[in-house]
């Protein structure tokens, strides 16, 4: 038996799955997530990795795999600096166990040759999730929409088949679409929202998250309403509606719900337009590569009412939930599992076999 547990290590939320596998076989999964803005006390990342690890019960470890995003926060000057404080705290936690760093040529490699070229590791989360769904799935686009932002992941043939390897290059070309189903500043997402039969210009301000726009619209719970609210309130649909009135510098006095409601859906809807245009660029690019059906396969907390409603709107061949092959649960954390079932198959010396 293998006991293997995965971290995906963002900015925003620290991501961990146990796997145990035999034989080549996945014979049980556990997930965690905890919030856990690193730009606020980088120091306490060794902390947070420990305190998943025991909520999972990972008593005993044969590997460990970790991929990060957290890098990019603005508590690092640069993300070579980044990617040495993330293996540091990783190292500081697991000081006896074997761990492996993906990089973005879907690869597994040792601490030292991380910190070597750092950049080879930065960022490599999507590739753990392009490796897992092309072994199920040929041709296909992922679009994966996290709390942050949205990787749009090409695979053809049977292999990951990303353009871009740095943030820099995948946002250029389409495979990263900086927007996400809970932290994106409505600003971003708007510079205009028609209200009573006028257009209203954004007020440019940290007033209101993507998080208040689906929780109005019912996509999400308080519950899964995981980030800080813009204002340091609550995360109750009352307070969702305040702060969603002050992007057009409203209040609850000066606009009814139903108008609010209302903005709350046009910026939805540009939100998931946002997602189509990346994914247009990148579906266009396999599409011409392959002669068969080419389907986009969904997964993340945004799956169904980002990627889902991005890839009808770009009128994808067909649209497969991720969730169909994984537990539910586990699509919310869907690089975290794939990097521990990567190091659980170095481990085992083959193939891991994970559909349901």
């Amino acid at each position: 038996m293998v006991d293997v547990l995965g971290f995906d290590i963002g900015g925003a939320n620290t991501k961990a799955v146990l796997v145990r596998t035999q034989n080549g076989r996945l014979k049980d999964i556990k997930i965690d997530i905890e919030y856990f803005p690193i730009w606020k006390e980088p120091q306490r990342l060794s902390k947070v990795l420990l305190k998943l690890k025991q909520r999972l019960g990972a008593e005993r470890l044969d590997g460990l795999g970790v991929t990060m995003t957290a890098e990019l926060s603005d508590a690092y000057q640069t993300k070579r600096e980044g990617v040495h404080s993330v293996i540091a705290g990783v190292k500081e936690s697991f000081p006896d166990t074997l761990i492996h760093v993906l990089n973005t040529d879907c690869e597994l490699e040792s601490t030292t040759k991380a910190e070597l070229v750092p950049l080879g590791v930065a960022a490599a989360n999507w590739a753990a999730t392009g490796w897992l769904v092309a072994q199920r799935i040929a041709n296909c686009v992922i679009a994966d929409v996290g709390s942050t932002s949205t990787s749009i992941i090409p695979v053809a043939s049977g292999k990951v088949a990303a353009q871009g390897k740095t943030d820099l290059d995948k946002l250029i070309c389409g495979e990263l679409v900086y927007t996400g189903g809970l932290r994106t500043n409505v600003a971003a997402i708007v510079q205009s929202i028609p209200v009573r039969g006028g257009v209203a210009s954004v007020a440019s301000e940290m007033f209101a998250l993507s998080a208040d726009v689906h929780l109005i619209l019912g996509h999400i719970t308080e519950t899964q309403y995981t980030s800080e609210p813009a204002d340091g309130r609550g995360k109750t649909l009352r307070e969702a509606y305040a702060r969603l009135a002050r992007v057009v510098c409203a209040d609850t006095d000066m606009l009814t719900n139903q108008e609010i409601f209302e903005i709350a859906k046009y910026i939805h809807l540009r939100q998931v337009l946002q997602v189509a245009q990346g994914l247009a660029k990148v579906y266009s690019f396999i599409k011409k590569q392959s002669k068969n059906e080419v389907s986009i396969v969904v997964t993340g907390l945004g799956k169904d009412f980002i990627a889902r409603k991005a890839a009808e709107k770009i009128g994808a061949d067909s649209i497969i939930d991720l969730g169909t092959f994984l537990p539910k649960e586990v699509s919310m954390a869907t690089p975290a599992f794939a990097v521990a079932l990567m190091t659980a198959a170095k481990i085992e010396g083959e193939t891991i076999g994970w559909t349901q």
